[in-house]
């Protein structure tokens, strides 16, 4: 991606592009992921993402909040973006390798229209950190899913 305004960081994961897409394309499942932190739970939504799906989020950064996203991309297996209002685009995308599959999680604020207040409150670093945490959380739950008692 050429554009100043994406942030974006990769993870080479010990798994199948399959299973991490399920993961992804569950929205139930994206508060576990989060490395923000702002992800409290799913409140609408269907169980398996698609393109145009629209789904609800309760955030929190500072204040509780609500978005709704929209598949923007969906390519099975391969990548899935979404957006909501203020059109930031969350993207992910998954190769395979010799290792497993490499995630590339990205943030994309070049067609908002509040991009510049974005670089204001300095959400490009924040979101940096952020996917750098998603990513190893990501790779976590997957290579690590917790046991059943």
């Amino acid at each position: 991606m050429s554009s100043p305004r994406v942030v974006s960081d990769s993870i080479v994961i010990n798994s199948s592009p399959e299973q991490i897409f399920d993961l992804l394309a569950d929205p139930r499942r994206h508060r576990l992921i989060d490395g923000s932190g702002a992800v409290r739970e799913t409140v609408s939504g269907p169980d398996r993402l698609s393109r145009g799906a629209r789904f609800g989020m309760q955030m929190k950064i500072g204040l509780p909040y609500r978005v709704t996203n929209t598949v923007i991309e969906y390519d099975e297996n391969r990548a899935i973006a979404w957006q909501h209002r203020a059109k930031h685009t969350w993207r992910y995308e998954l190769e395979a390798t010799d290792e497993g599959t490499r995630v590339t999680e990205s943030w994309d604020w070049s067609t908002s229209p509040v991009a510049r207040l974005m670089e204001l409150v300095r959400y490009p670093a924040k979101n940096k950190h952020a996917i750098r945490a998603s990513l190893i959380r990501l790779k976590r739950l997957l290579e690590d899913p917790p046991h059943e008692c």
